[in-house]
């Protein structure tokens, strides 16, 4: 029973949000089928969470990414 958690910051979307339902759709597909080719996981019992981070909640450098994006517009 895999499960999978993916997490993405809350940019690039519509409206500056996450990704849009088609592209969660199109991922959480591509990973359960990932599994299912590499591991033989069965799609009906493999588990993918998608989690969106405000930029202030992700940091990278020391510094929140809300801030290294104002810094490179």
């Amino acid at each position: 029973m895999p499960y999978v958690n993916i997490k993405v910051t809350q940019e690039g979307g519509p409206n500056g949000t996450g990704p849009s339902p088609e592209e969660k759709a199109r991922l959480i597909a591509g990973v359960t089928n990932l599994l299912q080719d590499v591991l033989n996981k069965n799609p009906a019992t493999t588990f993918v969470v998608i989690d969106e981070v405000p930029l202030d909640n992700w940091g990278m450098e020391g510094k929140q990414v809300s801030h290294i994006r104002a810094a490179t517009s």
